[in-house]
């Protein structure tokens, strides 16, 4: 199944274990090698963005590599 980035930008951020993370904002692509990075995600006024890496924003950063489910949400798992 193929996702367009389009249908992902504004979805929820959800933990593995359920907690409301944030929004998608965007994500960051190497452009040498073409491949996904990192998922920027809002954060949610619920949670202390400070436990989490963020950028110069104050976005949280979340490696692609740590989703786990894309549907209603997206699903990252906190490692």
């Amino acid at each position: 199944m193929k996702v367009m980035e389009n249908d992902l930008r504004g979805k929820r951020v959800m933990s593995d274990e359920g907690m409301y993370l944030g929004t998608l904002r965007n994500i960051t692509v190497n452009e040498k090698t073409g491949k996904l990075e990192d998922l920027i995600v809002e954060p949610s006024d619920k949670i202390d963005p400070r436990l989490y890496q963020q950028d110069e924003n104050g976005y949280l950063l979340f490696p692609f590599d740590s989703v786990k489910s894309v549907r209603d949400v997206i699903v990252v798992g906190e490692e």
